[in-house]
């Protein structure tokens, strides 16, 4: 909204066509979306607790992590506010892009909700929320929605083609079929952030360097010149979203502000599941759905970990791993969860790095 006002005054004076570039308006998001969560979040760390929204700890966990217990959770809610209003500010709403990733974020936020909300409400009552079936049939169908916003909603011609690393003319076109990569990596990110989010910092703190990337990845894919010169599929206004993930950036780093060890307020399912399923969203309006593999790294690793886990103890009846999901396992090895925490991020770092390397590498 900002963005139309400003930039609507350049017939007045020259200055304000400074409001037209993407970068200029990335940097007001990013840092609007940081004041946002450092001014907000004392008062809804406090709202939390005084409703008693508190973290309830698994007892099968690490024996550390009783002390959180009583720990306000849906932090998230934090995340969602601080990455939306800078991008209604600052960012083109008319653009489709934004409209999706926005309904995507506010759509996983609310099943995240409703799944916090049970859990709280449910307390010793033995229960853990929503079923992992229902959970996993709104995230299909949250995943739907989006596949088949993205293919009726002024389609890019390219929006059913999967592009490949390292391959410069190979974009097969899937079609219909695509939707089933819709799927996989909408509620497969989503769930991956969601099992990430075991330790003080970690989700958001990878989720911030994930971002930081794909900042750049969406700015790439709308500038005609750069996608042609580093041969990535160009996607007709997809730079737009760099906006809202410098948003997004500056929220999370908001948040880590307070989430970083010792945690004051935990994101819950609401921040994991919206930050994962936004995250699998922009993989796909980018292109980028296979490269997120290699940024998303560290959440894959999660994920993989807990697959790999519950396969062999059905199969063979034993672990391959002490706990899961990942980092638990290095906790049990006598790991602080802040050696743990660092340790993942300069991995992410670096995988982050190499999958912006494989730009040039076509």
């Amino acid at each position: 909204m900002f963005y139309y006002f400003f930039y609507s005054l350049h017939k007045i004076h020259t200055v304000f066509q400074v409001f037209r570039y993407i970068t200029f308006r990335t940097a007001l998001a990013t840092v609007t979306g940081l004041l946002i969560c450092l001014i907000l979040g004392p008062w809804l760390t406090k709202k939390l607790a005084s409703f008693q929204i508190q973290e309830k700890i698994r007892d099968d966990g690490p024996a550390g992590h009783k002390t959180k217990a009583g720990t306000p959770t849906m932090g998230g809610i934090l995340i969602i506010i601080g990455t939306v209003i800078p991008t209604l500010l600052w960012a083109d709403i008319g653009q489709r892009y934004i409209v999706i990733t926005i309904l995507a974020m506010v759509s996983f936020g609310v099943l995240g909700f409703v799944d916090d909300y049970l859990k709280i409400q449910w307390q010793g009552a033995g229960k853990k929320g929503m079923s992992g079936r229902s959970k996993l049939f709104w995230q299909g169908l949250i995943a739907l929605c989006i596949g088949i916003t993205l293919y009726t909603w002024d389609p890019d011609p390219a929006v059913s083609h999967l592009s490949f690393p390292f391959f410069k003319n190979f974009y097969p076109d899937l079609e219909w079929f695509y939707l089933g990569i819709i799927f996989l990596v909408i509620v497969g990110a989503s769930n991956a952030v969601n099992l990430t989010d075991g330790l003080d910092g970690l989700a958001i703190g990878n989720i911030v360097i994930v971002f930081v990337s794909f900042m750049i990845l969406s700015y790439l894919s709308g500038n005609i010149r750069l996608s042609e010169y580093l041969l990535i599929p160009y996607i007709r206004g997809a730079g737009e979203l760099s906006v809202f993930c410098g948003a997004l950036i500056g929220s999370g780093l908001g948040f880590l502000w307070f989430n970083c060890y010792p945690a004051q307020v935990f994101l819950g399912d609401v921040g994991a599941l919206s930050l994962g399923g936004v995250l699998g969203t922009i993989a796909l309006i980018t292109k980028q759905e296979l490269l997120l593999i290699l940024i998303g790294g560290i959440f894959v690793a999660e994920a993989v970990s807990v697959i790999i886990q519950v396969g062999s103890f059905q199969l063979t009846g034993q672990r391959v791993f002490r706990m899961t999901p990942l980092h638990h396992h290095f906790e049990l090895l006598g790991w602080h969860e802040v050696k743990i925490t660092v340790r993942f991020m300069i991995i992410a770092l670096i995988l982050n790095l190499l999958g912006l390397a494989t730009l040039k590498i076509r």
